[in-house]
């Protein structure tokens, strides 16, 4: 890197970060955490334990922000004065070093560019992730359960905690069905481009043959619904069924009907819960999954009002990455259009660069 690559990565990040701070508005943020600062400050705030509880999480939320901001401001900031002094005293060491610091400086800026990415109503909360696998039999039961384990991994490196809210187990390998609850700041503004097709290209371990087989799942992404989002589901607007708790769980699973399933008529949106021996606590579950699909559904209605396309266009069916390990490696996800040929690393759940790709082609 010499002096002109250097200033103009500094021109380039500086007019990001102009950006950045006319979104994120950090003298909003802080008149926000001032009033709250004044409602903690009063008797009657805490005597509502639940509004509190909600205002808590925004204070939480805002001083992370906030907080990621001044560090991406400062970075920016301090490494334009300081090549500026070390111009006007040619101090080729410090110009080096801040040569060297450039991709550190770079990484700062595009993180804060994706919190910016995710400041979307829901997008801070935890995320409900279901996979469904397509045709195929054991095949596509296999693909669905790599899919569970990717994203199980992608959380575990986060230090998100996961919960299995639903699964069921394939006739000979894999899955049926799973759903889980993924708990972390972000969880669903992440996750949420995850929603679709996912399609595998492979050598099928269970083709004797050893032929290339293509499979299908689909995953879908919802937020956890927090109690200030009122949605009303009535009685008489879903079906409920009651079944056999499936797979681990212990000795009721085969004596009690404990697993709930819950149809949305008019929708026909379904959901399932068995993660509890409580029948009652399992419905509780299934009818916050409900409430948390029927929410991403009107979200994608809207969009779509927006973009003035049908609905179908961009819904649950559309194929959008594809991993193929034979006869080639490579991952590649069909809005970003970036290849990737770390496919192990990606199933291992690998996938930040992946989904920040998309993150940042869908706003571009």
């Amino acid at each position: 890197m010499d002096n002109y690559e250097y200033t103009e990565l500094l021109k380039t990040l500086s007019t990001k970060m102009d950006n950045i701070t006319g979104v994120v508005q950090p003298d909003a943020l802080q008149n926000r955490l001032q009033e709250i600062g004044e409602l903690e400050n009063s008797q009657e705030f805490w005597e509502d334990a639940s509004h509190a509880a909600v205002i808590q999480k925004e204070k939480t939320q805002l001083e992370r922000k906030l907080a990621k901001y001044d560090v991406a401001k400062e970075a920016i900031d301090d490494a334009k004065d300081l090549y500026e002094m070390a111009k006007e005293e040619n101090d080729d060491e410090s110009i080096e070093s801040l040569y060297k610091d450039a991709p550190t400086l770079e990484s700062s800026i595009q993180q804060m560019e994706l919190e910016v990415l995710l400041s979307g109503e829901t997008d801070a909360n935890n995320a409900i992730l279901s996979i469904h696998p397509g045709a195929g039999g054991t095949e596509s039961q296999d693909w669905a359960q790599m899919l569970l384990r990717m994203y199980k991994r992608w959380a575990e490196r986060r230090g998100f905690s996961v919960e299995v809210l639903d699964y069921q187990v394939g006739d000979e390998a894999g899955i049926k069905d799973a759903s889980i609850l993924i708990k972390g700041e972000n969880a669903y503004g992440y996750l949420k481009v995850e929603n679709g097709i996912h399609r595998l290209v492979r050598i099928s371990p269970f083709d004797s043959n050893a032929k290339r087989h293509t499979s299908f799942s689909s995953v879908m992404v919802s937020p956890e619904i927090d109690e200030n989002i009122d949605i009303v589901i009535e009685d008489k607007d879903i079906r409920i069924d009651t079944y056999r708790a499936s797979g681990a769980g212990g000795q009721h699973v085969n004596k009690t009907e404990s697993a709930i399933r819950l149809t949305h008529i008019e929708t026909g949106v379904v959901v399932q819960c068995q993660n509890d021996r409580s029948q009652h606590r399992n419905k509780d579950t299934a009818m916050k999954m409900l409430k948390s699909r029927l929410y991403e559904l009107e979200l994608e209605a809207q969009k779509a009002k927006e973009a003035g396309v049908a609905k179908s266009e961009i819904g649950w069916g559309h194929q959008i990455r594809s991993y193929v390990m034979q006869p080639y490696q490579q991952v590649k996800d069909t809005r970003s259009n970036i290849p990737y040929s770390n496919v192990s690393a990606i199933l291992d759940g690998d996938i930040d660069e992946l989904i920040e790709g998309v993150l940042i082609s869908l706003k571009s």
